[in-house]
């Protein structure tokens, strides 16, 4: 019973290993596919952009990254689709960031209520 009970308790660490390993793996691989993804997200950006605008848009994403998000993808969109024909320049940007700021901004609204 002792030797059964010692390879039964051996195969479930062996089984518990590899389940570890093959996590590893897996999450391994989906961190290169998003560095992959990114990769290309920002060599498409790179030739869509100007240089000046590409260093507007890296200052905004230190400020407000789900705007900065939502400009790089309009501009991909617009690369991807053939309908950017030439780079995206910095005033460009500039219209491009107030278009979609005001389309996603939220407006706060404080109540200030009396206590009775």
């Amino acid at each position: 019973m002792g030797e059964e009970y010692y390879d039964a308790e051996l195969e479930e660490l062996k089984r518990r290993q590899m389940e570890a390993l093959m996590r590893r793996q897996e999450e391994a691989r989906r961190r290169e596919e998003e560095a992959a993804r990114e990769a290309q997200r920002q060599e498409i950006l790179r030739r869509a952009m100007t240089p000046d605008a590409r260093a507007r848009l890296a200052n905004v994403k230190l400020v407000k990254p789900d705007l900065a998000r939502a400009v790089e993808d309009y501009i991909i969109n617009l690369t991807l689709s053939g309908q950017l024909r030439e780079p995206v320049d910095d005033d460009t940007l500039k219209e491009i960031l107030y278009t979609i700021d005001a389309r996603t901004r939220r407006d706060y609204k404080i109540v200030f209520k009396e206590k009775r």
